[in-house]
């Protein structure tokens, strides 16, 4: 086209000049109180200190490869196996919440969830802590479904969608705060320290459960219906599924047998585990609720907003550190911008959203258009942008991001049983860490052959031009303008991406009203 043409021209140009959940509880038997709502702070903690927790071998893997004496391949399985038992965990934790009860099981996942951080760098080889890693997973995933579970079940109607809110901060404040906050630990205290950042607030976190949350009985009673053929099939498959999207870039997908195997095998058995689902009496998912079009249409677009979420975070950090060679910890600033304004951000479009007179669609679509803006300008990229050009961008995000995420939470938890309220979290928090990890595989797909696709162009155009220089000097100027062009394209795509789940909106959920209100869902 005659504008990517432009583009590739400017790019030859700066070249040639040099520029570089739980069964509910009987109405009334937990009161909502100091308890409660300390109980539900503990969960919130737990759950946000998981998700920094997640971004510790991303950031610290370097030093954690040269303490340890890591080789490359080992890496990516450390990142991978925590990735793909933290997804399947959330699948299976609102059953056992259930069985358990859900403050035993909150206390049990965080308490295994420290001991394994602290385990982690005391390692003596990266056997031990493949092992480590891949049960903290178990335990770490295991956490966020609790959260929904808690403010499904102990808020009263007129502030549970503030609950959920809570909940949301786990989409957008987390994982802008966690790799900085990681970074810093790194650059300041010892990778070590990476892993035991969660110490502190991890026992806060426990004290909080163990005083605000009631106490029910066990009812083991469960395991006679248990979903038995259920675990053996969905369990290994979603684990499979995901350490394929995890590895399949550095092992070329298709090309390799064992992603091949990851592939046909982890589809086979999820195809087969949906099957079982649908007629167990006691399942882990009910298909049934995707009937319900509030929540399906919720599932789907929490993937896509997912997505755009991810790569508004990934796009300038590769940016930076390629173009401007700065480490994590410079590019702190760009990420803390969304990350702390969410503390007032979110409360505000959950105000917003509570009230009677407003659509949660019309907020839904309004966040999508912001996001998609930002995109857009992020889109006019260039080779002299720095740390500070990413700053406006970065302020649309502060209320794009909360106006995106808590209409789907409303979306996808108005107007279901109380007893359905198990079942939901297991969908939603699933469906949210599997889209994260199929994000990140694609954006790096994206992102490999984009920049392949650029430099080949680039390359043709500059032929043998003797304006420009040669060798070493041309290939890093011209990788540095593929990168640039790399990160345009993937802005591009997201601002797409937003506007495409905007034209959704009206043919998907129906109105719905904040929990509390006289009315509820109607067309």
């Amino acid at each position: 086209s005659r504008a990517r043409s432009g583009a590739w021209s400017c790019a030859v140009t700066a070249l040639v000049a040099g520029a570089v959940a739980p069964t509910p509880a009987p109405a009334g038997s937990a009161a909502f109180g100091l308890r409660i709502f300390t109980g539900l702070l503990g969960v919130l903690l737990a759950v946000l200190v998981s998700g920094f927790n997640e971004n510790v071998t991303k950031v610290a893997m370097p030093d954690i490869r040269g303490a340890m004496g890591i080789g490359y391949d080992e890496s990516t399985w450390l990142l991978a196996v925590y990735s793909a038992t933290s997804i399947s965990a959330m699948a299976f934790a609102p059953w056992c919440a259930a069985t358990f009860s859900l403050r035993r099981f909150t206390l049990c996942a965080i308490g295994a969830f420290l001991l394994l951080g602290i385990l982690c760098p005391l390692a003596p080889n990266v056997d031990v802590l493949m092992l480590l890693r891949t049960l903290q997973g178990f335990a770490g995933g295991a956490l966020p479904p609790m959260l929904m579970s808690v403010a499904l079940r102990f808020l009263p109607p007129g502030i549970r969608l503030y609950g959920l809110g809570s909940y949301a901060l786990t989409a957008t404040f987390g994982p802008s705060f966690g790799t900085p906050l990681s970074a810093w630990w790194v650059e300041y205290a010892g990778w070590q320290w990476a892993f035991w950042q969660i110490i502190p607030l991890g026992l806060l976190s426990m004290a909080c459960v163990a005083w605000g949350l009631p106490q029910d009985p066990l009812r083991l009673e469960r395991f006679k219906q248990f979903d038995w053929r259920g675990l053996l099939l969905g369990l290994p498959g979603l684990i499979m599924l995901v350490l394929a999207l995890e590895l399949g870039q550095r092992l070329n997908w298709f090309e390799s047998p064992m992603i091949r195997f990851f592939i046909v095998a982890g589809s086979t058995l999820m195809v087969l585990f949906f099957i079982n689902e649908w007629s167990h009496p006691l399942p882990f998912f009910k298909l049934q609720l995707l009937k319900i079009r509030n929540l399906s249409h919720a599932l789907l677009t929490l993937g896509g907003v997912l997505f755009v979420l991810l790569a508004v975070i990934k796009i300038p950090s590769s940016y930076l550190a390629q173009i401007q060679g700065y480490r994590p910890l410079e590019t702190a600033p760009v990420m803390l911008m969304v990350a702390l304004p969410q503390l007032i951000a979110l409360p505000l479009v959950v105000a917003v959203c509570n009230l009677r007179w407003v659509d949660c669609r019309w907020v839904l679509a309004i966040g999508l258009g912001l996001l998609a803006l930002a995109c857009g300008i992020g889109s006019q990229v260039t080779s002299q942008w720095s740390r500070e050009n990413f700053y406006g961008l970065q302020a649309i995000q502060i209320i794009a991001q909360p106006m995106a995420v808590i209409p789907l939470l409303m979306l996808a938890t108005g107007g279901l049983n109380p007893a359905d309220g198990p079942f939901a979290s297991a969908w939603f928090n699933t469906v949210k860490g599997f889209s994260a990890v199929a994000a990140s595989s694609v954006l790096g797909v994206l992102t490999l052959n984009r920049e392949h696709y650029h430099s080949t162009m680039l390359l043709d155009r500059l032929g043998n031009s003797p304006l420009v220089s040669t060798g070493t000097d041309l290939a890093r100027r011209v990788h540095q303008q593929a990168v640039v062009l790399t990160s345009s394209d993937l802005y591009l795509y997201m601002a797409v991406l937003a506007l495409f789940l905007i034209v959704l909106i009206p043919f998907g959920p129906t109105r719905i009203y904040a929990p509390g209100t006289p009315v509820g869902v109607v067309k």
